[in-house]
């Protein structure tokens, strides 16, 4: 295969992978298996025709379009993403981006699946160590885990409004799929609430299978707010 008919066909799977990845941040990273230059290029020509905002060297927003026009990307988003290591939003700050909070905490709060606090976020509160898993997730689905993993404890909503709005976040069969592959390396609490909710949803039979077959069937967790889900009791809820 020639280099003109290679650089086409990587620049061809670079377009379809981000116009159907809806909005998130793209890094010459996130195409590891494709030349760095046909990367390279291909991001620049989707900046060029509008379907990518440039946000700095390398990194490239997709928006998405908003009764005022195409969204923007957030300043937390556009550190996050500058960084080696994965970085979600976390606590107060999750709940806020998801809808669940009206509050923004005086510093932002965020998990990362490095061992130690960026120094690129200094003055923010970081939990490490989260799972791996969650490198390919993008800045929503990765707040999601972080709720969950608070049990919903942020939300300054209602039980009941706080599970209507997890439903409809949860309501995408991809973004279901793509959480529940995630989820099995978080705690397990993690993925009997993620489970509840899928069953609540239109998510994929198999991937609530393999949420459910993957809890010990003797254990009970905590759900806390989410303990009001009305299956909490069949996914092991306390």
């Amino acid at each position: 295969m020639s280099i003109g008919v290679k650089t086409r066909s990587a620049a061809g799977l670079v377009r379809r992978r981000v116009l159907a990845g809806g909005e998130r941040f793209w890094r010459h990273g996130d195409f590891e298996a494709l030349s760095a230059s046909a990367v390279a290029t291909a991001l620049s020509r989707l900046a060029r025709e509008g379907e990518l905002q440039r946000v700095s060297k390398g990194v490239y927003f997709r928006p998405r379009m908003t009764v005022l026009g195409p969204s923007m990307p957030a300043t937390s988003g556009a550190v996050a993403i500058s960084l080696v290591r994965p970085v979600h939003l976390a606590g107060l700050s999750a709940a806020n981006v998801l809808g669940l909070s009206t509050q923004n905490p005086a510093r932002r709060e965020y998990a990362t699946t490095a061992n130690d606090p960026p120094t690129a976020l200094a003055g923010s509160r970081v939990r490490t160590g989260r799972p791996a898993a969650r490198a390919s997730l993008g800045p929503e689905d990765g707040a999601l885990l972080e709720l969950l993993r608070d049990r919903a404890a942020t939300s300054d909503l209602s039980p009941q409004q706080t599970i209507s709005r997890l439903q409809n976040l949860l309501e995408d069969r991809r973004r279901f799929s793509r959480l529940a592959a995630a989820a099995a390396e978080e705690p397990p609490r993690v993925r009997a609430m993620l489970g509840a909710l899928g069953e609540l949803t239109d998510a994929d039979p198999r991937d609530i299978g393999k949420l459910r077959n993957s809890l010990n069937p003797l254990s009970r967790f905590d759900f806390g707010v989410l303990g009001h889900l009305p299956n909490a009791r069949a996914w092991q809820a306390k």
